[in-house]
C-alpha cells in the first residue's frame, strides 16, 4: 500500500503516520531524511542539493523528485511506503504525480489529516515535554492530557517531573509562516491536496484531526482497510 500523507503542523500527522506504518509494515519515507542521506552519502543528487542548501536556496524539484523516486525503488518500499513531507505545493504535486506515473509507481491512498488553523497553532504552542520522558504526553490546551499543578507550577501529569518546551513551538511567527504555506489553497499544500482530489487513481481520505489520537486512528484505519 502506497500512501501520501498530508496535515498541518499540529494536526498529529506524524503520530497517525507512525500508526499506519506500524500496522501495514510500510516504509516511512520522509523528505528531510532523503536529503540528509544523499548529502552524507555524497551522491550526485546529494552534491547538487548541497550546493543549493549551502547558498540558502530551495532545492529545485528536478533534484528533489529523482531523489524521492530512487528512495521509493529501494527494497524496503516493495511492500508499500508512506511519503511524508512532500509535496508541499501544487506544482510539486503535479510534477511528482507525473513522475510516479511515468515510473509505473502507483499511489493507492492520499490521507489528509484535517484541522483548523487556530487549533493546529494551539496544539503546537501547548505542547510540554517531560524532562524524565518525552513520551509522557502533556498539553496545556487538551484537558485529557493537561499537566497537573504542584507547588504553584505545572508538572508532568504522568510522573510529576519538570516540564519544558521547545523554543520553536513558542515562535508564533514561525508557526504562522509554516501554516501560511500549508493552508494556501491556490498554490500551497492545500492546493496539492485538492489536486489529488481531482485526478484519477488514488483514493483521497480526509480525516478530522480534532478528536483524540485513538479516535482519529480508528476512523483512518476503517477507511484504509
Amino acid at each position: 500500500m502506497n500512501i501520501l500523507i498530508f496535515g498541518p503542523n499540529g494536526s498529529g500527522k506524524g503520530t497517525q503516520g507512525a500508526i499506519v506504518q506500524k500496522k501495514y509494515g510500510s516504509a516511512h519515507v520522509e523528505s528531510g531524511a532523503i536529503f540528509r542521506k544523499n548529502i552524507s552519502g555524497g551522491t550526485e543528487l546529494g552534491k547538487k542539493a548541497k550546493a543549493y542548501i549551502d547558498r540558502g536556496d530551495l532545492v529545485p524539484d528536478d533534484i528533489t523528485i529523482p531523489m524521492i523516486l530512487d528512495r521509493l525503488k529501494e527494497d524496503d518500499c516493495k511492500n508499500g511506503w508512506l511519503l511524508d513531507g512532500f509535496p508541499r505545493n501544487l506544482v510539486q504535486a503535479e510534477t511528482l504525480h507525473k513522475a510516479l506515473t511515468d515510473a509505473g509507481i502507483k499511489i493507492d491512498f492520499v490521507v489528509e489529516i484535517s484541522l483548523d488553523r487556530k487549533t493546529a497553532a494551539d496544539r503546537i504552542m501547548g505542547r510540554r515535554l517531560c524532562v524524565n520522558d518525552n513520551n509522557h504526553p502533556n498539553h496545556i490546551y487538551i484537558e485529557a492530557i493537561k499537566p497537573v499543578e504542584k507547588d504553584g507550577k505545572m508538572v508532568c501529569r504522568v510522573c510529576g517531573g519538570e516540564l519544558k518546551f521547545r523554543a520553536d513551538d513558542q515562535d508564533a511567527a514561525a508557526i504562522n509562516k509554516r501554516h501560511d504555506i500549508y493552508y494556501d489553497t491556490v498554490s500551497g499544500t492545500m492546493a496539492a491536496v485538492n489536486y489529488f482530489k481531482n485526478v484519477k487513481g488514488p483514493k483521497v481520505i480526509t480525516v478530522d484531526g480534532s478528536p483524540a489520537i485513538n479516535k482519529v486512528s480508528e476512523t483512518l484505519m476503517s477507511q484504509l482497510d
